[in-house]
């Protein structure tokens, strides 16, 4: 099998699996890959630029892959809106086989240097959430909806990094409780927006964020941009 026939970055993704518990997302581990699967460094330097960083962020997005793919899978009709996101979270971490790598990873990306490329990340699920559930929020609405989701997401992460409960069980009713709480904050929002001298002022307020919208897709056949491999 010739080089251009492989897919060497799945294959140094999944030899750096091997070392991320003991090494952690590091230079060492990302070394260790390279030799493993018996590639040039530079080449998998061309693939993953910045190293470990670079592998941490796409195992995180395989997660993301791996989810999408599952709650394609899933029949939602039956369930309830919050149901169906509470489902798409818990399948986000029920699919992940290596919960070591992820408590590497939320140590990676909790440092300074990192923290922006963490959130990205975070972001990046929460999106792919909303678009897997069929999202159509063109205004205000789509950034707020991620970044509650992604609030709901990150700590439920790391409550269940730390669950020892039977089959998370501890987690999952976690999870619930925070969905429950951004429910209720729906709620007020809504009772709010009915009292009286308010709705005259919300709606010269929402007017104005209606205005706003989602970025656009980015292009990836434009010169100048790079993603990192997933």
């Amino acid at each position: 099998m010739t080089e251009t026939s492989r897919d060497i970055a799945t294959e140094l993704l999944d030899a750096a699996l091997m070392h991320v518990p003991f090494d952690g997302w590091s230079e060492t581990a990302f070394k260790a890959a390279i030799a493993d699967v018996d590639v040039a460094p530079a080449l998998a330097r061309g693939l993953f630029p910045r190293g470990a960083i670079d592998l941490a962020a796409a195992f995180h997005r395989r997660g993301d892959d791996a989810m999408v793919a599952a709650l394609a899978a899933r029949d939602l009709s039956e369930l309830r809106f919050r149901d169906q996101v509470a489902l798409a979270v818990r399948l986000r971490l029920e699919l992940i086989e290596d919960k070591e790598a992820v408590r590497r990873g939320v140590t990676l990306f909790a440092l300074p240097m990192h923290a922006p490329e963490g959130a990205k990340l975070i972001w990046g699920t929460a999106d792919r959430i909303w678009t897997g559930l069929g999202d159509g929020s063109r205004d205000i609405n789509w950034y707020t909806k991620r970044a509650t989701l992604a609030g709901v997401y990150s700590s439920t992460v790391l409550y269940w990094l730390g669950d020892d409960s039977l089959d998370n069980q501890a987690t999952w009713a976690f999870l619930d409780r925070r969905i429950d709480d951004v429910m209720q904050i729906e709620k007020v929002k809504a009772q709010v927006r009915k009292a009286p001298g308010v709705a005259r002022m919300m709606k010269g307020a929402e007017a104005v964020l209606s205005r706003i919208k989602p970025p656009k897709p980015r292009r990836d056949d434009l010169p100048g941009g790079w993603t990192a491999p997933r």
